[in-house]
């Protein structure tokens, strides 16, 4: 998923990777050149769509002016990181 908008500098990161363990969400997170943050998440496919609708929200600072989330091929990760 890539969130556009206002999200990079209000914790967007650190909060879904605590999300993320919350839910037993595997993945990564990182803030893009182009000052969006892009996300992967494997799992639970209900967990998944969790975490995808948590980032609409983002943390309580981000303003979410967009948000694309598309189905890739796993990629076996057993942990979440921030990149």
């Amino acid at each position: 998923m890539v969130a556009r908008g206002y999200v990079q500098g209000v914790f967007f990161r650190d909060t879904t990777r605590r999300q993320a363990m919350t839910l037993g969400v595997a993945g990564w997170v990182t803030n893009r050149p182009d000052g969006a943050v892009e996300a992967v998440f494997e799992g639970d496919p209900e967990a998944v769509e969790q975490m995808v609708e948590f980032c609409r929200r983002g943390p309580g600072r981000a303003v979410i002016e967009s948000l694309d989330a598309s189905d890739e091929e796993p990629e076996g990760l057993d942990s979440f990181e921030i990149r």
